[in-house]
């Protein structure tokens, strides 16, 4: 392999009654493990961790977004939150967001803003941000 992607979950506790999101983590991990196999073919290795060394507050789908975490050292990528990598989300469909996210980092890592660009970005996902 020539380039390894890490997936990191950290804990989600949801903060509001007005918002929430189903996090269905048998589809993900069952989405994730087949992408898994088509990266291998290319070169890429895609490892899935969890992560307990924070909680992250979910008051919308940005901070679900930022609970995810994509790393890739190669890349000069330590622990960006998913929603710094894809910005704005389309449909708010995590499995998707997920996805396009480690193929960004996987195979057009210039793309991404560099990590101390602090990004604010509304997904319409209904939160009221």
């Amino acid at each position: 392999m020539r380039k390894e992607v890490t997936v990191a979950f950290y804990p989600c506790c949801f903060e509001t009654e007005t918002w929430s999101y189903e996090v269905d983590r048998a589809a993900i991990n069952a989405r994730l493990e087949s992408q898994g196999e088509e990266l291998a073919g290319l070169g890429v290795r895609l490892r899935i961790v969890d992560d307990n060394s924070r909680t992250i507050e979910v008051r919308g789908y940005g901070d679900l977004l930022n609970s995810i975490r994509l790393r890739s050292p190669a890349d000069g990528i330590s622990n960006l939150c998913l929603g710094h990598i894809i910005g704005p989300s389309r449909d708010c469909d995590l499995i998707e967001d997920i996805r396009r996210g480690i193929n960004r980092v996987a195979f057009a890592p210039e793309m991404i803003r560099p990590e101390d660009e602090n990004l604010r970005v509304c997904h319409n996902c209904g939160c009221g941000c």
